[in-house]
């Protein structure tokens, strides 16, 4: 079956300050990878913007009026809002739509319209804890397609795989006392934002993270996802599988140590689709988070995307 990608021009108008690293730049990188005749299969949509209502199944009302509060009116202003979190006035809708793509994916796959998606959205949500923005993110995306798939499709058993960097402590928090949702990440530690320890496995053991030091490559990286990610997988039998997809753990990205090249996320992404085939009817949701040097990004995401594709 074909994959579908969503995509939105309002996620370029989310502006950050100039030399931030969540820039618009990334998702134009992407754009000319994916002009690739390789990618002429994809089915492009525009990704819906969902209502605020969509917020609340992650988020507690005081949080979405908090980011509403912080979003500047005037063109062109740049607001900060946490330590490395911004806003500029088309962040909110910016935001919204990248849940509402992430629903419309799940909506997607849930009635078998399609076997997998990718959302190419900005700003990325798996650092926003239920009350917290930080990390460039506001709300949680993947937390609310996980809830939004419980909630209108009967979902049992989501997954959600973070091979993003940075650990997913947003995700993490959400879920921890959740065993309806699996949360599995590998990332590089010590690193921001300091979360993500082996031990740290939630209330029933529904939490997996398989920490990586700086400086190790494709093999570490593997290793980890097999013994860790891969036997958690299995034994939790996923009905939905959602990936966290950040790119930067690749060898040129500049805000973190780990040497992974675009086999690797080629090479994740088939394993996840295994497992997906075995347990969950092929259904696989991605979405964009992490990724800051433009080249690894638009290597990466091709070699993912395209993955997808293979079916």
């Amino acid at each position: 079956m074909t994959t579908r990608l969503y995509e939105n021009p309002i996620f370029l108008e989310h502006l950050t300050p100039p030399g931030h690293p969540e820039r618009p730049d990334r998702l134009r990188a992407l754009n000319v990878a994916l002009e690739h005749p390789n990618f002429a299969p994809l089915d492009r949509r525009q990704a819906p913007q969902a209502n605020e209502d969509a917020i609340l199944l992650a988020h507690p009302e005081e949080h979405l009026f908090a980011v509403m509060r912080q979003i500047p009116e005037e063109e062109g202003e740049i607001r900060q809002i946490e330590a490395d979190t911004y806003a500029s006035p088309k962040s909110l809708q910016s935001a919204l739509t990248a849940i509402g793509g992430a629903m419309a994916a799940v909506d997607d796959v849930m009635t078998g319209d399609v076997s997998n998606a990718f959302i190419a959205a900005r700003p990325p949500g798996h650092h926003a804890e239920k009350a917290t923005a930080m990390g460039f993110c506001y709300f949680n995306s993947i937390a609310i397609a996980a809830r939004h798939a419980q909630r209108k499709h009967g979902a049992e058993r989501v997954a959600i795989v973070d091979w993003d960097v940075h650990h997913g402590n947003g995700t993490q928090d959400i879920f921890w006392n959740d065993p309806s949702v699996l949360f599995c990440s590998t990332h590089q530690m010590p690193l921001f934002p300091g979360t993500g320890k082996r031990d740290e496995t939630g209330i029933k053991n529904n939490i997996v993270n398989a920490p990586l030091s700086a400086n190790v490559g494709s093999d570490h990286f593997r290793e980890a996802f097999k013994s860790r990610v891969l036997t958690a997988l299995n034994d939790f039998s996923p009905d939905l599988i959602l990936i966290s997809a950040g790119f930067d753990a690749h060898h040129r990205d500049p805000l973190a140590q780990i040497n992974l090249v675009g086999e690797d996320f080629d090479w994740a992404t088939g394993r996840l689709m295994e497992v997906a085939d075995k347990f969950a009817g092929n259904r696989v949701v991605s979405l964009l988070e992490g990724g800051y040097d433009l080249e690894g990004l638009a290597e990466s995401a091709g070699f993912h995307i395209m993955r997808l594709m293979k079916g």
